[in-house]
């Protein structure tokens, strides 16, 4: 897919945040925009705020981060108790505004906005169904098409009969915030495989794509929304309202949630995601520790990985320091303009520095997340070496990547990824380390507090649990067939 950079970050990169609000009486623009802030993390491509004050819609939608798409007038003039919200990172679309969320249409039976994290399958054969009828469309997103079809749902029956109508017809990972007019709307997928949640305000409810997004407002988690379930806000903040309109057998709940993208301080699926690291952490070391006399997180992500494994190690007597032996450089962006090779391959060193003291005459294990081209990993194992280490093992709180992600995730292709046609061997050779490994697939459904059959690891296993051209599934799936069909009855 390509995005338009100089350079493509090393690892994957995050699909998008979402969220929604209705208060009693206080504007949700400000609030809104607090709860973006708290999900920059999923996107930071651009940034966008959808209100309605009752009577019509207001909107604003800028390219860049949260601070610096809203100024104080736009936030002034986003009138209205009830709104959505969004934040992008490019997984379906292009990059530019006209792929920026919340996406806004409006028709005879009202006004619409959408915020939508996930990936479909099936847009295009939706897209080109409505084209045929007349659908004029703006962008090349996915979004507008859950939109357009939603749109012409709502002239035929009621917004539940509607949704429940889309869903029927859309295929892949989605978890939205909707607003038609004034009533804010949350749904997440039949296979549950992006999050969202439930929040309640003094004021008023909140549904994000993290918990940390509720925190932020100073309110309290309810719940997850269920796989399958639509969720109305009343208007006036008062309560909600709760539709399950498909229940499937099994989930697929995207496990690298828990692993990489989501904040250390949310709970999805009703586990504390610092919690699921460390104990990813635990079982890493269980499965493929080893001694050395420091253990060192590469940061941010792999700081609770390696808390986990440093403290099981201790647990069983090993002599080993727990220590943060990489400083991160905060200032350098995921895109910097490296023009030569030779320039992106010392590029880690703008980003990490290492602690001599820690390091020098040592065996070191760093543990990380993920390997997914291998550059940067490669890099850092040279760092460390240069910075006097007499051993480099690298331990991984994930399984090899070895496929890449159709849900919504950044993930490289098969030809990029470092696992897809190498042996853990052939690997460890690439990135010059003393030994690798990588946590199976089953401690991490038994982390998760899961089994293998609720969570989607197309990424590791090359099955997937959406029916998805030249992949192979991992369960019984079948594309839904895109027709010209009346909202589904209730």
């Amino acid at each position: 897919m390509a995005h338009g950079r100089d350079t493509l970050p090393e690892g994957p990169t995050e699909k998008c945040g979402v969220v929604g609000l209705s208060l009693s009486d206080r504007a949700a623009a400000r609030p809104i925009y607090y709860s973006l802030y708290a999900l920059q993390h999923r996107g930071q491509e651009s940034a966008g705020i959808v209100t309605h004050d009752g009577f019509q819609q207001h909107s604003h939608v800028d390219m860049g981060l949260v601070g610096d798409a809203f100024s104080e007038s736009d936030l002034e003039g986003l009138n209205g108790t009830t709104g959505i919200g969004h934040v992008r990172y490019p997984t379906a679309g292009s990059v530019d505004k006209s792929c920026a969320q919340p996406f806004t249409v409006s028709f005879k039976s009202g006004s619409l906005a959408l915020s939508h994290n996930g990936n479909l399958v099936n847009a295009d054969e939706i897209r080109d169904t409505l084209a045929e009828k007349g659908h004029a469309f703006t962008s090349d997103g996915d979004t507008e098409v859950i939109a357009h079809d939603l749109a012409r749902n709502l002239l035929e029956g009621d917004l539940v009969r509607a949704v429940k109508a889309t869903m029927g017809r859309i295929h892949g990972s989605y978890s939205l915030t909707i607003m038609h007019d004034d009533t804010v709307l949350g749904l997440r997928d039949p296979e549950g495989n992006r999050p969202l949640c439930l929040g309640k305000l003094e004021d008023g409810y909140v549904l994000a794509s993290e918990s940390a997004a509720i925190d932020t407002l100073g309110g309290e988690l309810v719940r997850d929304v269920r796989p399958g379930e639509l969720v109305l806000l009343d208007s006036d903040g008062s309560g909600y309202d709760s539709f399950q309109l498909v229940q499937q057998e099994n989930t697929a709940r995207c496990f690298f949630e828990h692993v990489y993208f989501a904040r250390p301080d949310s709970r999805i699926d009703g586990t504390l995601v610092y919690q699921a690291r460390r104990t990813l952490g635990r079982k890493l070391w269980e499965e493929s520790g080893v001694d050395s006399d420091v253990v060192m997180p590469v940061p941010d992500s792999g700081r609770a990985f390696a808390s986990g494994y440093a403290e099981a190690a201790q647990d069983d007597g090993a002599d080993v320091e727990f220590a943060e032996g990489l400083m991160k450089n905060r200032y350098v962006g995921r895109t910097f303009i490296m023009p030569t090779q030779d320039e992106r391959e010392r590029a880690v060193r703008l980003k990490l520095n290492p602690i001599r003291s820690t390091i020098e005459g040592r065996s070191v294990t760093i543990i990380d997340d993920s390997i997914v081209r291998g550059t940067t990993s490669r890099q850092l194992v040279s760092l460390l070496r240069d910075a006097g280490a007499d051993e480099v093992h690298v331990r991984i709180g994930a399984p090899p990547i070895i496929a890449p992600c159709y849900m919504g995730i950044d993930m490289a292709t098969r030809e990029e990824l470092i696992a897809s046609n190498r042996s853990v061997e052939d690997i460890r050779d690439e990135i010059g380390a003393d030994s690798l490994s990588y946590l199976s697939i089953d401690a991490v459904a038994e982390a998760l507090s899961s089994t293998r059959a609720d969570l989607c690891l197309g990424c590791v296993t090359g099955q997937y649990p959406y029916d998805i051209d030249d992949e192979e599934t991992d369960r019984p799936v079948e594309r839904p067939l895109v027709t010209d069909s009346a909202p589904a009855d209730d």
